[in-house]
């Protein structure tokens, strides 16, 4: 018998409300109840952010960039939710070597490292500086094995990760990068799920646990995990014991290219990828539903004037705890877009992850990226690292699948090397994706610039930008997406109650 993979308490409760007829990605309106509780508590900004960023590449003509951001702008003394404390962050080594350090919210700031001994980091924000502070890390590597451009944000540690779209197969390279940001020792387990499900780890290696020691990092090559049977297609589980860690998923393809794959949002019953390239020859969807049901799921493309669904790939049944994948070919055929996994019946939701592999030319001159399925933009949310001149492009995805339009602010920062800030209001139609193959950038900015959504109204919007850098007649490229970066949190409001005094 397969074992089953477990859902988290998340993914039921998600199951949960799309049993219950929730419509589709859209927010719930407050009821009484929850007036009650918000009246109760405050929205206060997080006096402390913590991020841990991968060590980049192995190959020694790899150069990479780090580009990191506060949102906002500085007010009052400086000094944030905690009035005692003074606004830092920093990006360090484990040995302690600052690499990155803001100085000021609203003002992005960049460091460079080259070679193939540029380190894991972990740092941590505090004060005004930690509301939003979002960091990313971006690779360009021209020739080899592991050539491509690698892109991947900074991630907040947790206990929890999927990573549907990893590969045990020959000519594929894919390792998990475990970050530890903490001061004691994190215990990490992984299992792989293939086709036929859990699949057996290979003898001295069953139930293993991975010790990740203190403010350091531990690269697993998931080959080395499988059985003898090499498999392109697998979902891996990553949970901790004790601790908690950053994870991602660094691949690289022979032939065709490498990049970073994040983890997938989820599980959950409805999913959007977004930010599908307009020149994509080849898209694969790899999806894959945790504990004990089946999942059907309805496949759709949403473009600039609606949603459509692939010929032939309409559907696709999940087999409960089995990793299935659909070729969808050249899905864009021109036009940007995002893919949407929506229940066939609303009432038999069951939560998935998923990820999609994308490639982008053919031939010799091909590039690899990778799109997980991703959280809304929410209140806010940050992607730190565009870049403008030297042929460099970004292009915006905006995918409004709810029934009301959305407004959604755009921010482009002043860039790392100057220039001035540039904002500006669009309307996402409902059902569609907005594709803008030039978003605002800095007026006179130089170096890399910053990204931040806001959704004012209607909702919710998924996003995510697509950074090329063309090198060879290789369209090099990665795409990130926009997660709400959480930078409140509920308080609970306090009240003077005399009665304690005299219980």
């Amino acid at each position: 018998m397969k074992q089953r993979a477990p859902l988290t308490p998340v993914a039921v409760t998600v199951a949960l409300a799309a049993a219950c007829g929730l419509a589709f990605l859209t927010a719930p309106t407050a009821g009484p109840a929850d007036a009650g509780r918000a009246a109760g508590a405050a929205r206060m900004p997080v006096e402390r952010s913590v991020l841990v960023c991968p060590s980049p590449s192995t190959s020694d003509i790899a150069e990479t960039t780090y580009t990191s951001l506060t949102p906002g702008k500085a007010t009052g003394d400086g000094r944030g939710g905690d009035k005692d404390a003074r606004p830092s962050a920093r990006l360090a080594t484990k040995e302690g070597k600052t690499v990155l350090e803001p100085k000021e919210p609203g003002r992005p700031v960049a460091a460079t490292a080259s070679g193939a001994e540029a380190p894991a980091l972990t740092g941590a924000a505090e004060g005004v500086l930690a509301p939003g502070w979002t960091a990313q890390q971006t690779t360009e590597v021209s020739v080899g094995q592991a050539r491509g451009l690698l892109g991947v944000a900074c991630s907040v540690p947790a206990t929890d990760f999927w990573f549907p779209g990893v590969s045990t197969a020959r000519g594929r390279q894919d390792y998990l990068h475990l970050t530890n940001p903490d001061d004691t020792v994190a215990e990490v387990d992984i299992k792989l799920y293939g086709p036929d499900g859990l699949l057996k780890a290979k003898p001295g290696t069953a139930d293993a646990v991975i010790a990740v020691e203190p403010r350091s990092t531990t690269k697993v090559l998931l080959s080395s995990l499988a059985p003898e049977a090499p498999l392109p297609n697998v979902t891996a589980h990553v949970t901790t014991g004790s601790g908690r860690v950053g994870v991602s998923a660094q691949i690289a393809e022979d032939g065709v290219g490498a990049d970073w794959l994040p983890a997938s949002e989820g599980p959950a019953g409805s999913l959007v990828l977004p930010g599908i390239p307009a020149d994509a020859t080849s898209v694969r969807l790899v999806a894959f539903a945790p504990g004990e049901d089946d999942a059907d799921l309805a496949l759709a493309l949403s473009g600039p004037t609606g949603s459509i669904s692939p010929a032939g790939n309409e559907q696709l049944h999940l087999k409960a705890g089995m990793t299935s994948d659909v070729d969808l070919g050249a899905l864009t055929r021109g036009e940007a877009g995002s893919l949407l996994l929506t229940p066939v019946d609303p009432r038999k939701a069951v939560p998935v992850v998923a990820a999609l592999r994308v490639v982008r030319g053919t031939g010799a001159k091909q590039e690899l990226g990778f799109i997980p399925a991703s959280a809304p933009v929410g209140a806010r949310a940050t992607v730190a690292d565009n870049r403008t001149g030297d042929k460099a492009t970004n292009t915006l995805a905006l995918t409004n699948a709810a029934g009301a339009d959305a407004t959604v602010r755009i921010t482009a920062t002043a860039g790392t090397d100057g220039g001035e800030g540039v904002v500006k209001e669009v309307t996402v139609k409902a059902g569609t994706t907005l594709a803008i193959g030039a978003p605002p950038a800095p007026a006179g900015g130089k170096g890399a610039y910053a990204l931040t959504l806001e959704t004012l109204s209607g909702g919710p919007v998924h996003a995510a930008r697509t950074l090329t850098l063309p090198r060879d007649g290789i369209p090099m490229f990665t795409v990130q997406t926009f997660t709400d970066d959480r930078s409140t949190v509920s308080v609970p409001r306090a009240v003077e109650d005399p009665s304690i005094l005299i219980r």
